[in-house]
């Protein structure tokens, strides 16, 4: 990270025979990824050939990542809202003093129930029954190890996994300004120590970050009990800045968020706690309940690295409003306002974006916020930290999965896949974190690569048997309707939809299904045969140099009345069209660099139709 470090490093050199467990777990991961990978594709491809276009990759990591969004993506296609009703109401203890409350919090109920309160409390009178003020503390965030800092970077920029990882590796190799990314720790081994207070002293010298390190230099005595443990540290400690002065102004605009992210949080974790008051207020109505809850910071603590400082007033927070808490009393008259019932819809399981499917493969599948937990899981995840972005930028170029916006969707391939595996244990995230583990424990002497490697090659043998079964298995193709220009049935087969069959060749109208990297799904081809365009974006197309992008499409007949699938934006109709960058999908702006390249069919030639399927 330093000469200084580097020659100290030398000085200490260790004996080669004491990384012999580290190579044999390395050997062990690489090799049970090639075993699995290569042996499993081969099997799906050959058994699958009929229903699929093209191979049907399989691996250790990626079926069970792909399982993860494909199932998630099978919840919502079969959820059904279900209506419910919320009764909110606006009081007032005079003029100048105005809240809003929710009955009972925001309970569900059924419509003549709101109905029905909001009649007893219309134009009524109520008071404040209950009033409570609580203290809150906050910690400071642990340090960041890199799947932290993908997520983070993901949720405030949209950066992808890998644009997150390209740009640390460039403030790591180029500036020299953070230690190195691929780790997996969050905490610091105690000869960083010393260090510690010099760090903070050169990254004060940029002026967003002086005040903050003032601060740390300036404490007597570090807070090192959740920054500090070797027992945590392996290879790597966490993302810090480095022990050197960085010249900002080099960086670029993605080096500077994610070197600020880290600067921030380095600073931040020696700060004390932020302190919040809490006041719940219950407001009674002809015995009806409405509930209220303001948060206030009293003591910005670490939040103060950040820009926040203690608030004045209460901001009210759980009736979904954005207005400041006024100063209230319990026993005192308030009129009611306003009041509504508020029909709302269940909503479906939220598709992962980068960052919650990171955290996701982190805890092997399980849904876990909570950092201490995260950490006791560590060692049961999918994958590593420096392999996650690439598996899932691999899930993406074979079609399983896209970016829509910062949301990622499973493809009607990627489900299919799934839906054939079924509950095989290659789609588990616990079978494949039970590896990992597993890995780990070779690291550290208490298993044996022979061992790992023979329950491999059994597991290896049992899935290509599995996979066999498969051979008689039909794919059921979807019936998108009459054809719009003969009237037979639009049938899916494996590179398009088309009314033409073995038995029967139709009129020849035919939709392929790719178009400039993506696989267009039925409900896009739907809407095209029945009015010819669509009406939104369609999102996950990608041209030559592999940035996305979204456009509108059209169904179109030309003179030699062959039909085509265009695409329907002003910049399609230019000589040379240039499709902008899919900004939502890529963060603040697409992935690589130079301007997009014209959208062709497979991201080369411009395409050519023919009329019928092969």
């Amino acid at each position: 990270m330093t000469r200084k470090a580097i020659q100290e490093a030398f000085e200490r050199l260790r004996p080669g025979t004491e990384m012999q467990r580290l190579e044999a777990a390395a050997r062990s991961r690489s090799e049970a990824d090639w075993v699995v990978g290569m042996n499993a594709t081969r099997a799906a491809s050959i058994r699958l050939r009929a229903a699929f276009d093209g191979a049907v990759s399989l691996g250790r990591v990626q079926t069970p990542t792909l399982a993860l969004v494909a199932r998630r993506e099978e919840e919502i296609r079969a959820f059904k809202p279900e209506p419910y009703w919320l009764v909110e109401a606006a009081f007032e203890a005079d003029e100048s003093r105005a809240y809003r409350g929710r009955y009972l919090g925001g309970k569900r109920i059924p419509e003549d129930r709101a109905a029905a309160i909001v009649a007893d409390v219309e134009g009524g009178t109520g008071a404040i029954t209950k009033l409570e003020k609580k203290e809150e503390r906050e910690l400071p965030q642990l340090l960041y190890d890199l799947t932290s800092l993908q997520r983070h970077a993901n949720t405030l920029f949209g950066f992808s996994a890998r644009r997150t990882l390209a740009a640390a590796q460039r403030l790591y190799e180029e500036h020299k300004a953070i230690t190195y990314p691929r780790t997996s720790s969050r905490f610091l081994p105690s000869d960083q120590i010393p260090e510690i207070k010099p760090t903070a002293e050169l990254v004060g010298r940029d002026a967003r970050y002086s005040k903050a390190a003032e601060y740390v230099v300036s404490l007597d005595r570090l807070p090192l009990g959740r920054v500090v443990n070797d027992k945590k540290v392996a290879d790597h400690h966490a993302l810090m800045p480095t022990r050197s002065e960085h010249d900002l102004d080099r960086m670029g605009s993605d080096e500077l968020k994610v070197y600020d992210l880290v600067a921030k949080r380095f600073l931040a974790i020696f700060h004390p706690e932020a302190v919040f008051e809490r006041t719940r207020v219950e407001t009674t109505v002809a015995d009806h309940v409405f509930r209220t809850s303001g948060r206030r910071l009293v003591e910005a603590g670490w939040k103060s690295v950040y820009g926040e400082e203690a608030q004045p007033e209460q901001r009210e927070d759980d009736s979904g409003g954005d207005q400041l808490l006024p100063r209230l009393e319990q026993g005192e008259s308030v009129r009611v306002a306003e009041v509504a019932s508020l029909r709302k819809e269940t909503q479906p399981p939220r598709r992962f974006t980068e960052a919650s499917l990171l955290g996701a493969m982190e805890t092997a599948g399980k849904d876990i916020d909570d950092a201490e937990l995260r950490e006791a899981m560590k060692d049961s995840g999918i994958g590593t930290p420096a392999t996650r972005a690439a598996i899932i930028e691999r899930l993406i170029d074979v079609a399983y999965i896209e970016r829509d916006g910062r949301a990622l969707v499973a493809t009607d391939k990627g489900i299919q896949v799934i839906r054939l595996l079924g509950a095989h244990p290659l789609t588990s995230p616990q079978l494949t974190g039970d590896w990992e583990h597993r890995l780990g424990l070779i690291e550290q002497g208490e298993d044996s690569r022979p061992s790992f490697m023979a329950d491999i090659a059994k597991f290896t043998t049992e899935t290509v048997q599995e996979l066999d079964k498969l051979k008689d298995v039909k794919i059921e193709r979807a019936n998108l309707g009459p054809c719009p220009v003969c009237g037979r049935d639009v049938i899916e087969n494996r590179k398009g939809y088309s009314c033409w069959t073995k038995d029967d060749p139709g009129c020849g109208f035919v939709i392929w299904k790719k178009k400039a990297g993506k696989i267009l799904p039925v409900s896009v081809v739907k809407e095209l045969m029945a009015t010819g365009k669509t009406a939104k974006p369609v999102t996950g197309f990608k041209g030559r140099s592999g940035r996305t992008f979204r456009a509108k499409l059209k169904l179109e007949q030309n003179d030699e009345g062959k039909w085509r699938v265009e695409f329907d934006e002003d910049w399609a109709r230019e000589a040379r069209p240039q499709p902008p960058a899919d900004d939502a999908a890529n963060g603040a702006a697409a992935d690589g660099d130079g301007d997009a390249d014209a959208a062709t069919a497979d991201g080369g030639a411009p395409e050519r139709e023919p009329q019928k399927t092969a």
